[in-house]
C-alpha cells in the first residue's frame, strides 16, 4: 500500500513546494473560519478552536502532501523508528540543560527596543505579544487535573506533532534539498519556525529551540525525537504553571530555570554544544 504510485510522485521538488504552500493556505483559512464559527467564549471554546486550527494548519497539509507526492509517506515525512535511544535521551537532556540559556535569551529579547522612527511597528508587535500572552494565560489558568490534561493536549501534544511535521518533516527537508547544505537548511528552517509564531519578543529563544530540534531530527532521521523534545519543552511549561497555580512550587513559568549565575549559564551552553557534537559525530551509526 505504501509503495503504490502517488499522484505527484514524479513532479519536481519545486512543484511539491507549491503544492504544500497551496495546502497550507487552504487549511489555514479553513482553520480560521472554523475558529470564527466556534466563537470566542469561555476557555473551553478557546482550547477547542486552538486544537482545530493547529491541526488543520500544521498536521493536515504535510500529511496530504506526503500522501500525494511520496511513495512511502510516513517514512519520507520522518516517522521512522528511533534506532538509538541514547540520542533521544541526549535530545531531551538538551531541552532541560538549555533552560538557563533560553531564559537569559528570553530576557534579552524582551528588552530589545526599536528606534523611535519605528515606534508604530514596535507598538503593533507589543500588542500582538500581549494578545498572545493573554490567550495563553487564560488557557493555562487552571488548578484541576482535567484542565492540566487538556492543556497538555492543546498546548504541548498537538503543537509538538503538527509543528514538527511542518517545520522539520516538511520545510526543513525542502530547504536542505534546495540549499544542498544541512546547516543552512536547519538554520533557515528554525528562522521560519520562529517567525511563523508572530511573536517578536520571543523570536530568538524560539529560534534557538528550532535549531536544537532541527539538528536532532537531521541526526536521527526520526521525527519522533524532535516531537518528544518539543513536547517536553511545551509540556514542562504547562506542568510548571499548573504546579504554581496549585501552590506546590513558588517559581512561575516565566522564571522557572532562570539564573544570573555565570557558571551555570556557561555550563548550560557547553553541555548543549557537547551533546550536539557527540550526537552529530555518531549520526551515521544512529540512522544506519
Amino acid at each position: 500500500m505504501e509503495d503504490k504510485k502517488r499522484l505527484f510522485q514524479d513532479k519536481s521538488n519545486g512543484f511539491k513546494v507549491l503544492i504544500y504552500i497551496f495546502l497550507l493556505l487552504i487549511f489555514t483559512l479553513i482553520g480560521a473560519l472554523v475558529t470564527l464559527l466556534i466563537g470566542i467564549g469561555g476557555v473551553s471554546s478557546i482550547k477547542l478552536g486552538q486544537a482545530i486550527s493547529s491541526t488543520l494548519m500544521f498536521v493536515v497539509p504535510p500529511a496530504l502532501l506526503y500522501l500525494l507526492a511520496y511513495p512511502r509517506p510516513m517514512r519520507s515525512l520522518g516517522f521512522n523508528p528511533i534506532r538509538k535511544p541514547w540520542i533521544l535521551l541526549a535530545g531531551l537532556a538538551v531541552m532541560l540543560v538549555s533552560l538557563p540559556l533560553i531564559n537569559l535569551l528570553t530576557q534579552w529579547n524582551e528588552g530589545i527596543r526599536l528606534p523611535s522612527s519605528l515606534a508604530p511597528i514596535e507598538q503593533a508587535l507589543q500588542a500582538l505579544e500581549e494578545q498572545a500572552q493573554a490567550i495563553t494565560e487564560q488557557m493555562l489558568n487552571t488548578n484541576t487535573v482535567g484542565g492540566l490534561i487538556s492543556n497538555l493536549i492543546v498546548i504541548a501534544l498537538i503543537p509538538a506533532i503538527g509543528e514538527e511535521m511542518t517545520f522539520r518533516g516538511t520545510i526543513q527537508q525542502f530547504l536542505i534539498k534546495g540549499c544542498r547544505n544541512a546547516h543552512v537548511g536547519i538554520i533557515l528552517g528554525a528562522i521560519l519556525f520562529s517567525a511563523f509564531h508572530f511573536q517578536f519578543y520571543g523570536f530568538f529563544p524560539r529560534l534557538l529551540l528550532g535549531i536544537f530540534l532541527g539538528y536532532f531530527f537531521y541526526i536521527t532521521k526520526s521525527l519522533w525525537v524532535s516531537i518528544l523534545m518539543h513536547f517536553l519543552n511545551n509540556g514542562s511549561a504547562v506542568v510548571v504553571y499548573y504546579l504554581h497555580n496549585k501552590g506546590i512550587i513558588e517559581a512561575d513559568m516565566e522564571h522557572f530555570g532562570s539564573t544570573s549565575n555565570i557558571a551555570i549559564l556557561v555550563a548550560s551552553g557547553i553541555l548543549c554544544i557537547a551533546l550536539h557534537i557527540i550526537a552529530w559525530k555518531r549520526r551515521e551509526k544512529s540512522v544506519s
